[in-house]
């Protein structure tokens, strides 16, 4: 039985509500930085005494079916105390009644069970970004266990084949397919469509993980792996909320479509191509579109996201020759590739996060006060966050030009230099060839192709002032275009809905910095409702070391897709419908 409570090292002990919840051990112990006592009576307590508390309103309790023993009367006594200064945080602040209470109650009953699939899934090394073989044939491997698992919940499932990828050097890899999956098409009903992914960033051991990102370990309720956030973790959460509703044998309150691709991490290579194709046919039905691959702003209230940056990718190589050359023998003679690859980077962007490139924010869309005045509503602790995120200090002092920056303003960030040596030790080589690997996020209404030109006549400025006798090609390998939802659409009311019913709070509406390109594509091309409907929470460190998913994320949102169902059908039957 998973452990509930830890009392500074005392026996540990479960503890459920009445909707079988269970409280994990991050919930119980931190309460307003204190730790919680318990005396020795109260260190063994039996599950069933522990059924009878129903979380109310905030800060309120109520009891009833009381166990006739002593020890549960005194667990109750324990129990209150524990819920009445978490105040409602640790479960919902009013108790699920009808199908979704049972589907809540069966998702908490068998959450150890949607946590080993987890750990079955993060470790399938999926990764898409690094060109090998082997670790295409795990993202097969992947999509391959995932179709599976539609078809077990009695969904129909394509394995739509994606072509092959060739790379650079002239090799040719597979990419991997993409799933289509249908659960139901009573045309009475709205029909939901959700994406996800399967690949992940590369993860090692010596990159600075403390366990195998590829095994899931869980500590102090926090489950750590590669993927586990982004995101494996959140289509899972999809898969148990469907498997709550066939195990209970209850009709599904909506279709439900599933479109996952394995290959997002790198640009969703071919994904474009089969979305185009399917529009009229797979998608023809669809009314919703729906994003869980995102986090939110804070480390316990959830969000809706209803916008994202872009990403131009660039790479700027500086050539001598092939072959690296001795130090000794030719340091002092040359124009040395990295010096001059170092001054080409260092031109970008300045100390401030200011990018030098000229024009570069002529097409950024004005600040309107309407827009102010949503981050000025949004709830962010600022020293909570800097903290989580284990740095000193951010480039800016208040909450809205933090977000501002993250999330409206474009960004450069340098990523790494290719042909350089990295290894530990003292190699007094001069690299003969080096590659420098930066990007840009746009935001609206950035064009990529326009801020291509604006980099490349940047750099070749840059570089002709250094009259070096290397050669230098610049180019951008990935240009992908910003995206905004309109808000006000009915499936966002839908999720406001369920969260509150879920969470017992209003969700942030928030922006995200990063890019999910397969939310622009099916905008353009579908021309439907996109949702973000993100799980995780600020803390998880997605394509980082030691990324994880909280439990509670991931159980608590496996009720929240369910919920969200239940919602997107009410509003259906009310004739609430997708704005054309």
């Amino acid at each position: 039985m998973s452990t509930g409570l830890i009392c500074l090292g005392e026996p540990h002990m479960s503890v459920r509500n009445n909707l079988g919840h269970l409280l994990q051990p991050e919930e119980l112990r931190r309460v307003e930085g204190k730790l919680i006592f318990l005396p020795p009576q109260f260190w063994q307590v039996r599950q069933e005494d522990l059924t009878g508390w129903i979380p109310c309103a905030r800060g309120q309790l109520e009891m009833n079916s009381w166990a006739s023993d002593s020890g549960g009367r005194k667990a109750s006594a324990v129990l209150a105390l524990l819920l009445l200064l978490l105040g409602g945080m640790s479960a919902p602040s009013t108790p699920q009644a009808g199908l979704l209470g049972r589907v809540c109650q069966y998702i908490d009953l068998h959450q150890d069970e949607f946590v080993q699939t987890l750990k079955e899934w993060v470790a399938i090394e999926s990764d898409s970004i690094q060109p090998i073989p082997r670790l295409r044939q795990e993202l097969f491997s992947m999509l391959t266990l995932a179709a599976d698992k539609l078809r077990q919940l009695g969904a129909r499932v394509d394995v739509v084949a994606a072509g092959s990828q060739k790379l650079p050097d002239g090799q040719t890899l597979p990419i991997p397919p993409v799933i289509l999956a249908e659960l139901g098409n009573d045309p009475k009903k709205a029909t939901v469509c959700f994406y996800g992914h399967l690949d992940v960033q590369p993860a090692s051991l010596e990159d600075g993980w403390l366990s195998d990102p590829y095994t899931l370990t869980q500590v102090d309720g926090k489950l750590y792996g590669r993927g586990t956030t982004d995101n494996k973790g959140p289509v899972l959460a999809w898969i148990n909320a469907v498997s709550a509703f066939r195990a209970l044998e209850e009709d599904l309150p909506v279709n439900l479509k599933f479109i996952v691709e394995g290959m997002e991490e790198a640009g969703s290579l071919a994904l474009e191509e089969v979305v185009r194709r399917e529009k009229d046919q797979f998608f023809s039905s669809v009314d919703y579109i729906v994003i869980s691959d995102n986090l939110w702003i804070s480390q316990r209230k959830p969000a809706l996201i209803y916008g994202t940056r872009g990403n131009s990718y660039f790479t700027v190589e500086v050539k001598c020759r092939d072959q690296d050359f001795h130090s000794g023998t030719f340091g002092g003679i040359l124009n040395e590739p990295m010096a001059d690859l170092v001054a080409l980077l260092g031109s970008l962007v300045d100390a401030s996060g200011h990018i030098l490139i000229p024009g570069i924010y002529d097409q950024v869309a004005p600040l309107t006060e309407e827009e102010k005045a949503m981050y000025e509503a949004i709830e962010l602790d600022l020293d909570e966050y800097r903290r989580s995120s284990q740095v000193k200090r951010f480039l800016f002092d208040t909450k809205e030009e933090i977000l501002m920056h993250l999330w409206r303003y474009p960004s450069l960030s340098i990523h790494g230099i290719e042909g350089a040596f990295d290894e530990p030790g003292a190699k007094t080589v001069i690299p003969g060839r080096v590659t420098g690997k930066f990007s840009i996020r746009l935001v609206p209404h950035m064009n990529a192709s326009v801020v291509e030109k604006q980099v490349e006549r940047h750099l070749q400025h840059v570089f002709s002032k250094r009259n070096s006798s290397n050669q230098m090609t610049a180019s951008m390998t990935l240009g992908l275009l910003p995206w905004l939802a309109n808000f006000t659409d009915s499936q966002y009311l839908a999720a406001k809905r369920a969260i509150k019913t879920v969470f017992g709070t209003e969700p942030d509406m928030i922006r995200d910095g990063s890019t999910i390109p397969i939310a622009r594509i099916f905008q353009d091309i579908i021309q439907k409702s996109v949702l973000m409907l993100p799980l995780g929470a600020v803390d998880d460190g997605e394509h980082a070391q030691n990324e994880k998913i909280n439990r509670w994320n991931y159980i608590e949102g496996s009720k929240l897709f369910a919920a969200f169902f239940l919602e997107v059908a009410q509003l259906h039957k009310n004739g609430t419908n997708v704005p054309a």
